[in-house]
């Protein structure tokens, strides 16, 4: 699942760092990506629950902690 995860990301956030920690259906996700440049945390994150929705919403996923920032902002 981990794997299947972090490719889903890479591949939206493609110019970013995806880093996934978690196990069962349970995960911590950190992404940092010039995509969340002028969006605020609401907006980053659902930015990433679109590119995870499907997995939620199958139950593969039950929780997750997304933290998203900017390049900038992970200095």
């Amino acid at each position: 699942m981990t794997d299947d995860l972090k490719s889903r990301l890479e591949e939206a956030f493609g110019d970013g760092n995806v880093d996934i920690a978690g196990e069962g259906n349970r995960f911590e996700i950190h992404i940092v990506s010039a995509a969340f440049d002028g969006l605020n945390r609401v907006k980053r994150q659902q930015a990433v629950y679109a590119v995870i929705g499907e997995l939620i919403a199958s139950g593969a996923i039950h929780a997750v902690t997304i933290t998203a920032t900017t390049p900038d902002e992970n200095t």
